[in-house]
């Protein structure tokens, strides 16, 4: 059978010659519009145009007005400063505000809007009128933004903005919009991100004349529980750090708590809702080791910056920024993420599930003043630790012989000495086997007394799989090889972390193709790359030459560990791509070290694993992010069983 011919390529049309046209000025009318296809994308775009000047005219009450989503008519009404009369011509016009006088003032703006664009932007794809009361003027001002007429009406103090029939004049751009539902779903998130930003600003949606949304002013503690709900608030830890002039504070959720979608990410600049990339790297680095697969973390995280370090005239939406040092940003935010989550629920004296109703975490919410910042070097109140820290008397060593965990997370091995953690004459002795039928095979309780130990006292093995442990709350049920590759993982991890990077001289450099990037971030983070173990040294002007690698790597693909790191440079932190990949080399150790299942434990080696993991950080998922152990309640369990109390 004859193969068939390949298809005939479409035949180009001949070349024409397209007559010149004039170089001629755009109408106003169509700047305007052009403008608006970067600010007007959706309903949603006018909500957040129209709440931001609304906050910035110092409002404590904003109410949203919607019909079909947004598309037929939106309308927003505030309480603040209003607009003088004679100043209404003006706000319609582009490039026309009262937030910025300079350069100077632009490069410091601390107001949501400074642009000037948006009420022009907005009356040139819609019918747009505004009125407007100023305290101490006998009535309010009504300007239609079409005909420009000015009339007499009737508000108190504040301004309401009426924005109909989007689109009505670009009905291309109209078609492009969704259902009414969809977008008003997206009005309400516009509005979510502001009310969590400004508890002190009362807010209100009305949809098709019916009350949908409303978050009344008060503390900032409040707000949060209104917005995101308690399941949060009650899974999540408290988030602060503070270098220089950099405060980073808010709530990161716990991986247990993580989704499977993206929809419960916050993250604010100077109290202005953005999506960074740098930002969202880092405090995705910060659950590396905690998340299992493709689940997403919860956060709500505010970053105070001097004005002067970040650049918020970057995206006509304001939604993106960029920072004058993006590394360190990147670096503060991970390292302040993942000490919120190195305490374990054990040693942070969490149950899941009742972090929210605990005595400790109603104590730790003293009312905080609304919207205020706080004062350099203290957290907020309602951003303090839910459950502090109680300290709780060492348990016995129940080990026999050489102990197979170490105690001190802080160890001071050296690199020579990592192979010894997980070696198999460390392994936890094997229980003399017993007769089904003898006594012998129900363990005697064990004497090691409770006490206040979070994941208390351990009572029995299932088919040497899980440990079932007995505490104040109920029951413990804990995946011994999941709990034990996290014990040896972090001792792996800190006696790496003590140690200085070895470096192994290559005897043959191996050489790869680099990008101009590559070539650049080579000769400029030099010294960089050498405390990390690494020489590499531009050979032309597209090759690079790797000299050394670090020892612990050894077994690694040079080149793409190379071609990491020199895109960790070139835009996140330095030493990200080295510790990651050695910590997925140190991850496979601990977990061919940790004891394997079908492993017959005595209990006081049950007792010794419990006692460990509440003493180590990231004990409540293994290296993998899976869980490690679980707590039923008594409640739970009577619930189970239809017995009452």
């Amino acid at each position: 059978m004859s193969e068939m011919p390949p298809p005939a390529l479409p035949s180009l049309p001949p070349h024409q010659d397209v007559p010149r046209r004039a170089i001629r000025e755009l109408p106003d009318e169509l700047i305007s519009q052009i403008a608006a296809g970067e600010v007007v994308e959706r309903p949603a775009s006018v909500v957040r145009e129209l709440v931001d000047n609304a906050l910035d005219a110092g409002a404590t009450q904003i109410n949203v007005k919607l019909m079909a989503g947004g598309v037929r008519a939106i309308v927003v009404e505030d309480d603040g400063g209003g607009i003088p009369p004679e100043e209404l011509p003006l706000a319609l016009k582009r490039h026309a505000t009262s937030k910025i006088r300079s350069l100077e003032e632009l490069e410091s703006v601390a107001t949501m809007g400074f642009r000037g664009e948006a009420l022009a932007a907005i009356s040139s794809v819609a019918e747009m009128a505004i009125a407007t009361r100023c305290e101490g003027t006998p009535h309010a001002h009504r300007l239609e933004a079409r005909s420009g007429e000015l009339k007499i009406a009737a508000r108190s103090r504040g301004t309401s903005v009426e924005v109909r029939e989007l689109f009505f004049n670009t009905p291309a751009r109209r078609k492009f919009l969704k259902t009414d539902a969809t977008e008003l779903a997206h009005c309400l998130e516009s509005v979510r991100r502001h009310a969590l930003a400004r508890p002190d600003v009362g807010f209100a949606v009305w949809h098709e004349g019916k009350l949908v949304e409303q978050w009344r002013a008060g503390s900032a503690e409040q707000r949060l529980l209104d917005v995101l709900g308690e399941d949060f608030f009650g899974s999540s830890r408290t988030v602060y750090a503070e270098a220089g002039p950099l405060r980073i504070y808010g709530r990161a959720g716990l991986p247990e708590a993580a989704r499977s979608r993206s929809d419960m990410q916050y993250v604010y600049v100077n109290g202005r809702y953005v999506r960074d990339k740098l930002i969202a790297h880092g405090i995705r680095s910060a659950y590396e080791d905690q998340l299992h697969g493709s689940r997403q973390p919860s956060y709500v995280l505010f970053i105070d910056i001097a004005p002067d370090r970040v650049d918020v005239n970057v995206h006509p939406t304001k939604i993106e920024v960029r920072f004058r040092d993006g590394r360190e940003i990147h670096q503060q935010v991970r390292y302040a993420v993942q000490d919120a989550l190195a305490l374990s629920r054990a040693q942070a004296g969490e149950t899941p599930g009742d972090a929210l109703s605990s005595p400790q975490a109603a104590a730790a919410f003293a009312a905080a003043v609304p919207g205020e910042r706080p004062a350099p070097g203290q957290p907020p109140a309602w951003f303090q630790s839910s459950a502090p820290e109680q300290p709780r008397a060492e348990p016995p060593r129940l080990y026999g012989g050489t102990p197979s965990w170490r105690s001190n997370t802080q160890s001071s091995l050296g690199l020579g000495e990592v192979q010894a953690l997980y070696a198999p004459d460390r392994a936890i002795p094997a229980a003399p086997a017993a007769s089904p039928a003898s006594p012998a095979a129900m363990p005697a309780p064990s004497p090691l007394p409770a006490g206040d130990w979070p994941l208390g006292r351990a009572v029995a093995q299932i088919q040497g799989v899980y440990v079932l442990a007995e505490n104040a709350q109920g029951l413990v049920i804990v995946d011994m090889h999941a709990a034990h590759e996290r014990v040896v993982y972090e001792r792996l991890k800190a006696a790496l972390g003590e140690a200085r990077i070895e470096t192994q001289p290559l005897l043959i450099p191996v050489t790869f193709a680099a990008t101009p990037t590559e070539i650049a971030t080579a000769e400029a983070q030099a010294e960089t790359l050498h405390t990390l173990g690494l020489d590499i040294s531009p050979l032309s002007s597209q090759v690079l030459a790797l000299r050394s690698r670090p020892a612990l790597l050894a077994d690694g693909d040079v080149v793409e560990l190379a071609r990491g790191v020199l895109a960790e440079l070139a835009q996140f932190d330095a030493s990200h791509a080295i510790e990651r990949a050695q910590h997925e080399i140190l991850a496979t150790m601990a977990c061919h070290g940790a004891v394997r299942a079908n492993r017959q434990l005595t209990l006081d080696e049950m007792n010794a694993l419990l006692r460990d993991m509440e003493r180590t950080e990231r004990a409540d998922q293994c290296n993998h992010g899976r869980p490690t152990w679980r707590q039923l309640t008594l409640r739970e369990l009577d619930a189970l069983f239809l017995r009452g109390r």
